[in-house]
């Protein structure tokens, strides 16, 4: 791979973009496009495709069109469109004033259909779209030719007027090239170019009555905005011939179709037609469901577009299709939020402490640190007073081994505040622990001894007087497996969800200063891991969806990779 200003290695796609520039190949400007099809959200697979073409063109001084391909009214809706728009936008990427659509462009590509019919190299065909499979023949055996592959141009015309203007039902007659029938690339064998369907569009309501396939819209589409490269993924590289067979036909301008291996992560399934399922079946909240693999569940759950943009360029492009850890994800996900989210103190699951001998009418302010990895962030003020809130996790009345918390008679740091020691459990009837009894040393404010002895263990805490009431909703994986599509005969993959891949916590205790937070602020809690505040929170009702544990998995896995090395 060569490198470009940066001293970066190129991959493979940027090479091809590079090495054309450096020809001048093409005697214009790089042109990419991102085309998706309105019939469903953005998932973090599309992230990796926007951010490639989106990205080429920004690193090589070109430009990138936003196209909708709206070839199939049936699935496609305005919400889908609306939501794509705000997807890329929230990505960080500007389109301009270069937004098309497929529709756009419908009429140049009846015409281009003509030109075709006219040439002898289209037909217009009578078989059912079950006689039209038979006939296809399979990947070791040619197919055979259609009865009406040779009806002359000008009835082919004729009936593919009358095919426009709605003069047959939907399925009598398709529109298909007339290439080769024993070619051993099945996609050659006479492909379809249009079907009938009466059907509204979104954009051009009951004007047309037939709709292009996609293999002959998306190089003609690509062809109209003078893309130069055309990215794909690689599942149509077998598409690619009869791209480059329509483009030449036509004798109009040829980009290059590149393919490259789209993503795939563990634990997660990728195909709109199945994430569909999950929201019409009622087994997600919608699209934004902070469990889904879309960009706006990413968004919701808290995700920030940097680390989105960081995950895709650390994956990097290739050739070949393989499976990411979403640990991988996460990982770009902390780097970020560690630097960027402010830190403060949050217990979800409470349990209470009375400082015995701290003044029952006193309220101190000690100084917390929002940001050690940002200076620039500053302090803010913590209340503290008699009682407090503690993890119920961080107490244990007969400790096991290496556990270092509160127990009967320990002294532990309450992080920003003081040393406390523990002198008394109080419990109700049945034996639960319901509150605990401390004492506090003055002489320890800020968490530091004068006399220099050391604590073991450093713990969070809210003051119970000032704290504020929250929901946190804790998210894990939303399927068991790592292949959500490994399932056992007569099963599917919605068969492999996650019955624990949301828990909620209703009586939880903030900070007060978290009363001023807005939906989709990000947040460390301290020692819990990173949260967002939900849109489903209001006034007087705050709901966090915990965006990832501190813990980082994928830090562990590259760790152990070098020690091997090693």
């Amino acid at each position: 791979m060569a490198e470009n200003e940066n001293s970066e290695r190129l991959d493979f796609v940027r090479q091809i973009v590079a090495d054309d520039i450096e020809s001048n190949k093409w005697g214009t400007d790089v042109a990419t496009r991102f085309p998706p099809e309105p019939n469903g959200y953005l998932h973090i697979g599309h992230a990796k495709s926007i951010c490639l073409n989106f990205g080429i063109a920004s690193e090589f001084n070109g430009t990138c069109n936003l196209r909708f391909d709206d070839t199939n009214p049936v699935k496609e809706e305005q919400e889908y469109i609306d939501a794509i728009i705000k997807d890329v936008k929230w990505l960080g990427w500007d389109w301009q004033d270069r937004l098309f659509y497929a529709s756009d462009y419908f009429e140049q590509m009846y015409e281009w259909a003509k030109q075709l019919i006219k040439k002898g190299v289209a037909y217009v065909d009578d078989m059912t779209p079950e006689q039209i499979r038979e006939y296809r023949g399979t990947l070791t055996e040619p197919g055979k030719n259609s009865p009406y592959r040779d009806r002359n141009p000008q009835k082919n015309l004729e009936l593919f007027e009358k095919m426009k203007n709605g003069e047959f039902a939907d399925g009598s007659k398709v529109l298909r090239a007339k290439i080769d029938m024993a070619h051993a690339n099945i996609n050659m064998r006479d492909p379809v170019m249009y079907r009938i369907l009466h059907a509204t569009h979104p954009r051009c309501g009951d004007k047309w009555c037939i709709y292009p396939m996609y293999d002959w819209a998306h190089g003609l589409e690509d062809s109209i905005e003078n893309i130069t490269h055309s990215i794909c993924t690689l599942e149509f590289e077998n598409h690619r011939p009869l791209y480059d067979w329509f483009l030449d036909e036509l004798e109009i301008h040829h980009p290059q179709q590149i393919e490259f291996a789209r993503l795939n992560l563990n634990h997660t399934v990728m195909s709109k037609r199945k994430l569909l399922q999950l929201v019409r079946e009622g087994l997600v909240n919608g699209w934004d469901d902070p469990r889904m693999p879309t960009i706006q569940g990413l968004r919701r759950r808290g995700y920030s577009s940097a680390a989105i943009r960081n995950f895709c360029k650390t994956i990097g492009v290739n050739k070949f299709n393989s499976t990411i850890d979403v640990a991988l994800l996460e990982h770009c996900l902390r780097a970020d939020l560690n630097k960027t989210s402010s830190r403060v103190m949050a217990v979800l699951n409470p349990l209470k402490v009375v400082i015995t001998n701290y003044p029952e009418d006193q309220t101190e302010e000690l100084d917390a640190i929002n940001n050690p990895e940002d200076e620039s962030a500053g302090t803010r003020k913590v209340p503290f007073s008699r009682e407090l809130y503690i993890e119920r996790g961080d107490f244990m009345e007969e400790p096991v081994k290496k556990f270092f918390r509160l127990t009967p008679g320990r002294e532990v740091r309450l992080r920003y505040a003081y040393f406390v020691t523990c002198t008394d459990v109080v419990k109700d009837a049945e034996g639960n622990i319901t509150e605990l009894h401390c004492t506090y040393d003055p002489e320890t404010r800020g968490g530091d001894a004068p006399d220099g002895r050391k604590i073991k263990a450093t713990m969070h805490w809210v003051s119970a007087r000032h704290a504020l009431g929250a929901e946190v909703r804790l998210y894990d994986h939303l399927f068991n497996k790592e292949n959500p599509d490994q399932v056992e005969e007569g099963k599917d993959f919605k068969d492999n969800l996650n019955s624990d891949s949301l828990k909620v916590l209703n009586n939880c205790k903030v900070e007060p200063v978290l009363a001023n937070a807005k939906p989709l602020d990000r947040f460390q809690f301290e020692r819990m891991g990173y949260f967002c505040v939900d849109p489903d929170s209001s006034d007087g009702k705050l709901v966090f969806n915990r965006t990832a544990t501190l813990r980082d998995t994928w830090a562990k896995i590259q760790k152990q990779q070098q020690q091997k090395k090693k």
